[in-house]
């Protein structure tokens, strides 16, 4: 029989909800029936084996992915990139544990690939007790570090997309030191979904060497980039460029000072935030940031709406809301970082 997400589908309809019933302890088991009908229809729909071993593979991975990060959702992480060759001797290597051991001191715990180089430095700082490994496997390189050996929460993926995925979505903030091609591949992916708005706004800081490492780069980008209009001067708020690990961590926890996190109710981009704003507030914001309101708009402080029942944790939290067109995603950085300014340290 043709499946269908829109039509009933009996008798198929009545086995899937008998066998999510009989396996038992289902959370959400609406999502969990469409699921499996979205499996028998890939059975239908696809024939090429090489395929469906893909989706197989997807499926098992992103599960046992959400199974290890499932218990340390209450603490904040940061993602390191950086390159596997850098040598233990190196002094990128040697700022790179000690701003995972600052991290690890201030209660975040540290998301790596798992490998050698900035990847090892950055669990050997935060040690293995709030360390994340995300590997790879690569005929080359990337076995996992000697801190990561052996660790529950070390996951090894065969598809890189998987990877990434587990490398933003469980971060609060990313941090970049210098690497290669497979650095700067990760470094661009998240500045493309913070500016597309495809990932959360979150800290995104890269981490210069006394070489200007990234500085150089960024010459590139304001040359070839913002010159010929590919990129715009507020995807500049995207970023952070230092080279002193203290001003990194200060980066991060000043982000998240006021503002909690952010959830679009229809096209109503609802912020919460750890302390009410005043009136003097929404006027300040109001005044300096025109562009983020659409026009007939205005930014509202308000409650909980219904649609957020499903996170009962964050009811109490105080939010404001405002119409937002979804394109201005560096100015939307720009406007938490200016209310997390109302409350200097």
């Amino acid at each position: 029989m043709e499946l269908s997400f829109s039509k009933k589908n009996e008798p198929i309809d009545f086995i899937i909800s008998r066998l999510v019933e009989e396996s038992g302890d289902i959370h959400h088991p609406s999502i969990i029936k469409d699921m499996i009908l979205a499996t028998l229809k890939i059975g239908q729909d696809v024939d090429y084996l090489a395929d469906l071993k893909l989706i197989n593979r997807t499926l098992r991975e992103m599960r046992y992915t959400a199974k290890v990060f499932a218990p340390y959702r209450h603490r904040k992480k940061v993602t390191i990139f950086g390159s596997a060759r850098t040598v233990e001797t190196d002094d990128m290597y040697k700022k790179c544990v000690r701003f995972s051991r600052c991290l690890a001191e201030n209660n975040y715990m540290v998301i790596t690939g798992g490998g050698p180089g900035i990847m090892q430095a950055g669990n050997e700082g935060a040690g293995s007790e709030n360390s994340f490994a995300v590997n790879i496997r690569l005929p080359f390189e990337q076995k996992p570090n000697p801190i990561m050996y052996r660790n529950p929460r070390l996951v090894t993926y065969k598809y890189f997309f998987n990877r990434k995925v587990a490398f933003v979505k469980e971060a609060d903030a990313i941090v970049v030191f210098p690497g290669g091609f497979g650095t700067l591949d990760e470094a661009m992916e998240v500045f493309t979904l913070i500016q597309t708005g495809k990932t959360s706004p979150k800290p995104l800081i890269l981490m210069d060497d006394e070489g200007g490492y990234w500085e150089r780069f960024f010459d590139f980008v304001r040359v070839s980039l913002l010159a010929q209009g590919f990129i715009s001067e507020e995807d500049f708020s995207l970023f952070t460029v230092t080279r002193n690990e203290q001003e990194a961590l200060a980066t991060i926890n000043t982000f998240y000072r006021v503002y909690h996190s952010l959830r679009f109710i229809e096209n109503r981009l609802v912020i919460r935030l750890q302390k009410a704003l005043s009136h003097d507030h929404i006027a300040t914001l109001t005044q300096e940031f025109p562009g983020l309101i659409k026009d007939g708009d205005q930014i509202r402080c308000c409650e909980a709406f219904p649609e957020e029942s499903d996170e009962p944790d964050l009811a109490l939290l105080p939010r404001i809301s405002l119409l937002f067109d979804h394109h201005h995603y560096g100015l939307l950085i720009a406007f938490i970082n200016r209310i997390n300014s109302f409350w200097p340290i």
